[in-house]
């Protein structure tokens, strides 16, 4: 990882007063329910967006990224943001456009980004940025927001400036996860319960490298699909749904709503569920839930591509009930999450290197998992 005191020192000759660092995470069960005021069952992950920080007397913000070298930006907090010339850059002015939403009293910064997670894996590389920045700006400016506070703000920062209409889950495990644990979290009430993973089970994450977009109109068209068949059951979200609701309400609704709307139901059914299994290490019934979910998510939510569904299916031929696999993240490509047996990961990493190419084409990247912790901050001790 990237010496963050050292890349300050060379951008802005002088030492950084902190550094904010959040994870990405990766969602073992409960896809799309979070927006529906549901229930889901992610983990934190040991890949992390690390933000140095250091406040300035003025009102001007640099930023510089070690990732993307070529380019930066600069804006002013006396101003309403606007988006700017780079993307990443967006989404740090979309964090300061919240706490000035909120009236809070902000001053210039300087910040240097660095990040080793994974992007475009669905690994929620923005939420990680978003939740270390909203930590720098907390810290500098010392505001005292809790870590759940400031996952609000960043999926405040992504629904209002970024224009994704994401639920809580990204930004509060990213602020607050427990390394070891997945977490359920209750994305209507934001109560979490924390469950160790079975220390049998490696945690592989597989891009498929299927090029795919989450700022989109099919993300933001399922949206409206749960929210229309929420409504055509008088529900204000499809939280309190159930089938025999659902079933009861069909005619006032399109096919497609009727399926987001049993996908959520029945997956947040399945996250309870695998809350069980996981606290019992019954592996066998957490593989026929997340292979339940991927089927759902394929025929019902249709957020699933043939190059995820590929993967799973080499993962389910290898591992059958011994391990457990399923799409995971925002769909359309992206990733496959795999719990798989510690002396299964060598075998199973050959087969996807040998299949995988053969069947579509692509290479996949596999990722060894650990589970770390939330939103962290190291303040400099000579910072002022």
């Amino acid at each position: 990882m990237t010496d963050m005191y050292q890349a300050f020192r060379q951008h802005f000759q002088s030492d950084l007063q902190g550094i904010a660092s959040a994870p990405g995470r990766v969602n073992l069960i409960g896809e799309f329910t979070d927006f529906n005021g549901g229930f889901v069952y992610p983990a934190a992950l040991q890949f992390r967006t690390q933000v140095a920080f250091r406040l300035r007397n003025d009102d001007q913000v640099f930023v510089y990224s070690q990732n993307y070298p070529q380019e930066s930006d600069q804006f002013s907090v006396q101003n309403q943001l606007a988006p700017g010339p780079c993307q990443w850059g967006n989404y740090v002015r979309a964090v300061f456009a919240v706490f000035q939403q909120r009236e809070y009293a902000l001053k210039g910064m300087e910040l240097v980004i660095a990040s080793d997670v994974p992007q475009g894996a669905g690994l929620s590389s923005s939420a990680a940025l978003e939740v270390a920045v909203a930590g720098a700006i907390n810290a500098a400016l010392s505001l005292t927001l809790s870590p759940q506070q400031l996952a609000v703000i960043g999926q405040q920062a992504e629904n209002d400036f970024m224009d994704c209409q994401c639920g809580i889950m990204d930004q509060l495990v990213s602020a607050t996860g427990q390394a070891g644990h997945a977490v359920l979290i209750d994305c209507e009430s934001l109560e979490r319960r924390f469950t160790p993973i079975p220390k049998c089970l490696s945690l592989l994450i597989i891009n498929s490298n299927y090029p795919r977009k989450l700022v989109d109109s099919a993300y933001n068209q399922r949206r409206r699909d749960c929210e229309q068949a929420a409504a055509a059951m008088g529900l204000s979200s499809l939280r309190e749904a159930t089938l025999p609701m659902l079933e009861q309400c069909r005619a006032s609704m399109t096919a497609d709503q009727y399926r987001r709307a049993r996908h959520v139901i029945t997956e947040n059914a399945r996250v309870f569920a695998f809350e069980e299994a996981l606290g019992a290490s019954d592996i066998n019934a957490m593989s026929n839930l997340m292979r339940a979910s991927h089927q759902s998510l394929k025929h019902d939510f249709e957020v699933t591509v043939p190059a995820t569904d590929g993967l799973v299916a080499i993962c389910d031929d290898l591992l059958g009930q011994a391990g457990a696999a399923r799409m995971t993240g925002g769909g359309f490509g992206g990733a496959i999450v795999c719990l798989c047996p510690h002396d299964r990961v060598e075998t199973l990493n050959r087969r996807i290197k040998r299949e995988y190419p053969q069947q579509f084409g692509l290479e996949a990247d596999i990722y060894q998992a650990d589970i770390g912790d939330g939103l962290t901050l190291k303040i400099h001790p000579c910072s002022h």
